[in-house]
């Protein structure tokens, strides 16, 4: 298990000197959509958050405003070097809402994607944090601009349509992460968010882990031989090229991490464009049902 990666509430603790200096090695992110996180117990940024935190909106700030797609690289490079990054800065993420670190693993893969070195997840995600009573400020951190260059696109940890179909051809595993209502069409998104596609379903030979399924009743991730079991039960064990998609590739990026990240599986892609994208687009073949 690579545990480099997921960093405990206590070590974050004991960091925070780091977290809020100016010095940029160390940088601490919260990541959300307070639109989606309004209705859950989620203690939006404004009212707490752990010292030393920016505030990225996960729509906003990691998005392309117009094309649907993951920033440019310089659009990337400007929006650290803005919050006091660099390529060597340790960058810690962490989130809530529905399900904890829902649009921080999303940020976190992002970061792979552009190649940062030391980017990690803090293990049950703001909840957790707040639950077990740890420090909360409301003061808002302001850190020097930094130089970010370098962010180089990962091609190796996104999938995109034409791969989706290979895969299909190929018997490759998909893992599905939605819930199983969203997997056999019974709806077609979350309640409350939007139905972004026009047709409800799964793509053909999907399983269906939801992303529930690999956390603890806390919220911090399930031991390794427990998530494991539960991928080798949808067969996953590795051996093959993995993609994992959800709606909107949100949800899919905390299945991603666990795959490749947790377990240690090479070959794991996240499909961003996930059901919106299939779920609209002519001709393409969908399951309903289990």
């Amino acid at each position: 298990m690579a545990t480099e990666t997921l960093v405990t509430a206590d070590w974050v603790e004991s960091h925070i000197d780091e977290f809020t200096a100016d010095d940029p090695a160390y940088r601490l992110l919260e990541v959300n959509n307070p639109t989606v996180t309004a209705e859950s117990e989620y203690t939006p940024y404004e009212d707490g958050h752990i010292p030393g935190a920016t505030f990225f909106h996960w729509d906003e700030d990691l998005s392309d405003p117009i094309s649907r797609d993951l920033l440019s690289p310089e659009a990337f490079e400007a929006l650290n070097a803005e919050a006091g990054i660099t390529p060597d800065s340790t960058v810690v993420l962490y989130g809530g809402g529905r399900v904890p670190n829902w649009f921080a693993l999303f940020a976190y893969w992002e970061y792979r994607y552009f190649g940062h070195a030391d980017v990690r997840i803090i293990d049950g995600g703001k909840e957790y944090w707040v639950a077990e009573e740890y420090p909360l400020t409301t003061e808002v951190p302001s850190f020097t601009p930094q130089t970010y260059s370098g962010a180089t696109p990962d091609a190796s940890i996104r999938a995109y349509r034409d791969q989706v179909e290979a895969a299909i051809d190929a018997q490759q595993p998909l893992v599905d992460v939605r819930s199983p209502a969203e997997f056999t069409g019974e709806i077609i998104a979350p309640e409350g968010l939007q139905e972004t596609a026009q047709r409800g379903g799964h793509i053909p030979g999907a399983s269906n882990v939801p992303t529930t399924s690999v956390l603890r009743d806390d919220g911090r991730f399930k031991s390794p031989e427990e998530l494991t079991e539960l991928f080798a039960d949808a067969g996953i064990d590795g051996s093959e090229e993995v993609i994992t998609y959800c709606r909107v590739g949100e949800r899919s990026s905390i299945e991603w991490y666990v795959l490749h990240e947790l377990l240690g599986f090479d070959a794991v892609r996240n499909y961003d464009g996930s059901w919106t994208e299939w779920g609209n687009t002519i001709g393409a073949d969908i399951e309903v049902g289990q």
